[in-house]
């Protein structure tokens, strides 16, 4: 697939996406039991009568998914009903033992959401609660599938797009803008990687003007937001090319092949009347007074959209700062502690951007690890501010507060970074670079206002960060005449 085929097609159909992202909720046991959720243990440790069906074993519903679901339901604007059924969708695979998943089908948790992403509203259809099935590993032994049932029982909740997306990068948006949202009500880890985010795509096409749908495929095994956009595309090509070649799209589940970059057909799509569903008899409805659901939507954080909403009212901020000082809840927050005690919006929304993540995208971690908390951070800020140290100082102060800790101003002192303002020690280290930089300094004298900042920065370099930047440049124009 080229960018040129995908723009031929692009301009005679449209793609017409909907997407179903299953979500693992942020429990320590199952939706079900009281095994462990935890990710990476040894193969089929965690798990109990209940994961593995075994005679006799009822399933007992984890109150705390149920909390975790409503709070994603309600973050996405979500209707959530006062009663809801699970359901058993029956289907037979090795990876699940009882030949069935405990989901929820026709009374689903919550429905008629909506989540702005990029230019578009997306509507959310429907949010349910699920479990997860096992795992079926097909590349640790030759020849061989194994089957680990860990995952087996794991609380998930199923976020049901309307198809309102049009390309592949609103499909893309709508996956960040939605990670963003669960990150900030703390309802999952989103994390692809260990598979608590996992995402199925429904894709058609249609002759642009037309408002029939057309026949949808569903795409697997997207392992991130890239994926899912090339996916997509990929999908979008193969089938407008089906199309124009006389051909018919069948309802099939396709996987996408990232190494090659290509779909490929899986099996037939089963429509819901193939799962045979009918109410989980060992589960009772799922009621919820509405004093929980308002109890619920009372903890709720400042979302995404609001917090960049009142970061470009209340501090001025431009909107790439504000995109990326909202991007994650610690970022945000780990900002506003250090504007609070700082005081400058701006300063602080640039240290934090440049040094701090800098330094996190470089060292890897989480910033609520962070070895520089906000206060000191701020009091770092405020010897710039106060012409204690300058900024280049300061960003040594940094380094050092990042390799071995320590307070700023007893680190600046220590290591002769506090600022020198003493025009007899300026005028010695800005006499000594215009002796060693003679014709830079000559053709400043006739005017090339460029090389000012070539001979400050030597001046920093020579007194170690230590001078007074704009003492220099005063003396220098005094020494030189421009």
């Amino acid at each position: 697939m080229t960018a040129a085929t995908l723009a031929a097609f692009a301009e005679r159909f449209e793609m017409v996406v909907g997407l179903e992202v299953h979500v693992q909720l942020k429990t320590a046991t199952k939706a079900f039991c009281g095994c462990s959720t935890a990710f990476g243990d040894p193969p089929n440790t965690n798990v109990c009568p209940v994961c593995l069906a075994l005679p006799g074993a009822l399933p007992v519903l984890n109150g705390h998914a149920v909390e975790l679901a409503a709070r994603a339901a309600l973050a996405l604007e979500c209707t959530v009903h006062p009663v809801s059924v699970f359901a058993r969708k029956n289907y037979f695979y090795p990876d699940l033992p009882k030949g069935y998943q405990i989901s929820q089908f026709d009374r689903p948790l919550a429905t008629h959401g909506r989540l702005a992403a990029g230019h578009r509203v997306v509507g959310i259809t429907r949010v349910h609660m699920e479990e997860d099935a096992g795992k079926s590993v097909h590349d640790r032994y030759p020849g061989v599938t194994a089957i680990d049932l860990n995952r087996s029982g794991v609380p998930l909740i199923e976020i049901v797009s309307e198809p309102d997306m049009r390309s592949a990068a609103d499909a893309g948006a709508y996956l960040r803008a939605l990670k963003q949202v669960l990150e900030y009500v703390d309802v999952s880890d989103v994390s692809m990687e260990e598979g608590s985010l996992r995402v199925d795509a429904n894709i058609s096409v249609r002759p642009h003007g037309s408002a029939a749908l057309g026949t949808k495929t569903e795409v697997k095994n997207m392992n991130s937001f890239s994926g899912v956009e090339r996916a997509l595309e990929g999908e979008f090509v193969r089938q407008c090319a089906l199309i124009e070649a006389g051909g018919r799209v069948e309802q099939q589940t396709m996987l996408w092949d990232g190494a090659a970059g290509q779909v490929r057909v899986a099996r037939s799509k089963e429509g819901s009347h193939d799962y045979r569903y009918f109410p989980e008899p060992d589960l009772p409805p799922l009621v919820l007074a509405p004093e929980y659901v308002g109890r619920i939507r009372g903890t709720l954080p400042e979302l995404p959209a609001a917090r960049r909403a009142r970061y470009a009212e209340a501090y001025g901020l431009g909107a790439y700062d504000v995109e990326v000082l909202t991007a994650g809840p610690r970022v945000a927050a780990y900002f506003e502690a250090t504007v609070a005690a700082h005081g400058d919006a701006k300063a602080a929304a640039n240290w934090v951007m440049g040094e701090v993540l800098g330094a996190l995208n470089t060292g890897g971690g989480d910033i609520a690890d962070f070895p520089i908390d906000p206060p000191r951070l701020a009091a770092l800020l405020g010897l710039v501010r106060d012409g204690v140290v300058s900024h280049t100082a300061a960003k040594q102060i940094f380094g050092i507060m990042l390799a071995s800790g320590g307070q700023p101003a007893e680190i600046a002192a220590r290591e002769g970074l506090v600022q020198v303002s003493d025009e007899t020690a300026l005028g010695a280290w800005l006499d000594e670079v215009i002796a060693a930089m003679p014709a830079e300094a000559e053709r400043f004298r006739h005017g090339e206002k460029k090389l000012q900042g070539v001979l400050i920065g030597a001046v920093m370099k020579k007194s170690k960060g230590s001078a007074d930047p704009k003492r220099v440049a005063q003396l220098l124009a005094e020494r030189l005449g421009s």
